[in-house]
């Protein structure tokens, strides 16, 4: 995009924001021997009967004591619902803040679907969540970025690439790009032009949102493309509260001044390099 360096101090400040170890050690979450998640040791004693196991006529969860893990045996998608709703009613990590009725895919280590879970509880689970972002520029250069509504449960009134969200289980890169394009900037997707992707970026840390107590893996796709000079964006969820239409110079010092959410500024100091594709 522009061959100009960022502050390699606030480079490297936001390369170490990206990549945390948790707040302390974790127990992994295993479904039908298969890895899906972590949560904090002893964390799940919590919602469960007798402290140590749960067993119902399609799962079973347990602590064992051999690999200090806990194990869901069974179905796995009423076994994460089950968990979800008892945190939800305990009042639990600020699951009910987080809450979306929304399914996420769970994935085992070899990025196979196993399962879905409540979005307002994978980061307390500790499990792998897909996010995809869209940069919109112009002919001439410049790149439309949106600014969070101030009601936003996490991260409002930062600012933020043109158009980002999660891919729900019911989605694929493909449909949640489509879908978060219209959703968020209003913008028919056939109207976009030199769509092609950026890359992928993974982001490990304690979750801020509840202090640290979930820990958030999160695979982020991010894709650029040609928004026509006929096009403005325009919101259409109430989930954004301005676009802005910046030059890369302005762009950046609102980087490097903090103004941007974790994930754009990783995204967009992925993209500095990156030449606009010619028409």
């Amino acid at each position: 995009m522009n061959s100009s360096i960022f502050n390699p101090l606030w480079l490297a400040a936001l390369q170490a924001s990206a990549q945390q170890p948790p707040r302390t050690p974790r127990q992994d979450l295993w479904l039908n021997g298969q890895r899906i998640g972590s949560v904090e040791p002893n964390s799940l004693m919590a919602i469960m009967p007798n402290g140590l196991s749960l067993r119902t006529g399609t799962f079973v969860l347990e602590r064992r004591d051999t690999d200090a893990g806990w194990h869901i045996t069974g179905q796995g998608t009423p076994a994460l619902a089950h968990i979800a709703q008892a945190l939800r009613a305990g009042n639990l990590g600020f699951v009910r803040e987080q809450w979306r009725d929304e399914q996420l895919a769970v994935v085992n280590d070899a990025n196979q679907q196993v399962a879905t879970v409540e979005r307002g509880v994978a980061r307390w689970l500790g499990i792998a969540t897909h996010a995809v972002h869209f940069l919109g520029h112009t002919g001439d250069g410049r790149v439309w970025v949106q600014q969070r509504a101030l009601d936003k449960a996490i991260d409002p009134g930062l600012w933020d690439t043109m158009v980002g969200g999660m891919v729900p289980a019911s989605d694929n890169l493909t449909t949640a790009l489509r879908r978060e394009t219209w959703e968020e900037a209003g913008i028919d997707f056939n109207r976009v032009m030199r769509l092609h992707a950026g890359g992928r970026l993974q982001v490990a840390r304690p979750n801020a949102k509840d202090g640290g107590v979930g820990y958030v893996v999160e695979h982020i796709d991010w894709f650029m493309g040609l928004i026509p000079d006929d096009v403005t964006p325009i919101n259409q969820d109430g989930e954004v509260a301005q676009f802005a239409l910046l030059n890369w110079t302005e762009l950046m010092s609102q980087l490097e001044a903090n103004a941007f959410t974790l994930d754009a500024a990783l995204i967009f100091s992925a993209a500095h390099a990156r030449p606009l594709p010619k028409a």
